[in-house]
């Protein structure tokens, strides 16, 4: 009997680790440290007016500013880095925001923002920064695309994003920093564009942060796929009127994850919980195809279809039928 406290107690550790390097090991892309140097940003106010000469303006200045930290990491020795931020400041890229420091931040447009009737929201999950934004940016342009001129992506890279082995992509410190700033994009593009319809599109760890955005968002969908879960013990706990989806590809390692959320000292909670496309969880749950975790914004996937079908307020196909 008087094993049986340390018995729980291994088996608790046990578990916290197990969630750890579950989700964390197989992610592929690390981000790069945050010691790179950028200059402080130009100072923008909020997004008002999403006319098409006032983004334009908005883009500009965006543009100048990937411009000066290309050449602040180029100065540094970061060649990679650098060349990342030629990539970005490209003529036709479209930069709601950037700031380079601390790792990087970014928001981006794909598509015709200032007409756009469908908006859909990427928010990434661990392993997602300057160095590696050319994945996200390539997801983004594939989903713009399956939209169509109507549609309009935004890519959020609004959060330092975990690196891939650390514990920081097992508990939910960067999603609770990073929450309120995917709320507030989500309110502004809602106020700026009234009558467009807002999906937010969260992989990964992104799942996580959107599930700490979801109470109160204007956002009228929130897809969860590739998730390890979110914290939250079922979609009624979100406590939103969005409508809640959630899918999983056939080859996608995250089904491996324990889906347990247990308290470890010092650190917090670890794991995310119950599993989104468990019938308990509640959501409505859309055939994402047989790929694997890094594969759901692939061209002509059965998981892109249906991704930009939820975005679109169209109901996804099911899984045998084209």
């Amino acid at each position: 009997m008087a094993d049986r406290p340390l018995r729980r107690r291994l088996r608790r550790t046990l578990l916290a680790a197990l969630v750890t390097f579950s989700v964390a090991v197989p992610v592929s892309g690390a981000a790069r440290p945050a010691a790179v140097p950028a200059p402080a940003p130009t100072v923008l106010g909020p997004l008002r007016d999403a006319s098409a000469a006032a983004l334009e303006e908005r883009y500009g200045v965006s543009r100048a500013d990937i411009r000066a930290a290309g050449r602040a990491a180029s100065g540094h020795g970061d060649l990679k880095r650098a060349a990342s931020l030629r990539a970005m400041a490209a003529p036709g890229r479209q930069f709601l925001s950037f700031d380079g420091r601390d790792g990087g931040r970014s928001v981006e447009v794909v598509g015709e923002l200032s007409g756009a009737r469908r908006i859909a929201v990427l928010v990434p999950g661990a392993g997602v920064g300057l160095d590696a934004y050319g994945r996200l940016r390539r997801g983004a342009v594939a989903l713009q695309r399956e939209l169509g001129d109507s549609g309009a992506v935004v890519a959020w890279l609004g959060y330092r994003s975990p690196a891939t082995v650390s514990p920081a992509s097992a508990t939910d410190g960067r999603a609770a920093e990073a929450a309120p700033r995917l709320r507030q994009l989500v309110e502004r593009l809602g106020a700026a564009l009234p009558g467009a319809r807002i999906t937010l599109l969260c992989h990964s760890y992104g799942s996580v942060i959107c599930a700490r955005a979801a109470s109160k968002t204007p956002a009228d969908a929130i897809v969860l796929y590739g998730s390890p879960g979110t914290g939250a013990e079922d979609a009624a706990s979100l406590r939103t009127g969005a409508r809640v989806w959630a899918g999983r590809g056939g080859g996608d390692w995250i089904a491996r994850v324990p889906h347990v959320r247990v308290r470890v000292p010092f650190v917090g909670a670890v794991g995310f919980g119950t599993d989104p496309v468990a019938d308990r969880f509640g959501a409505e749950v859309f055939d994402a195809g047989g790929g694997g975790h890094s594969d759901y914004l692939l061209p002509r996937s059965r998981s892109l279809t249906n991704l930009a079908r939820i975005a679109s307020g169209r109901a996804p196909l099911e899984a045998g039928r084209d």
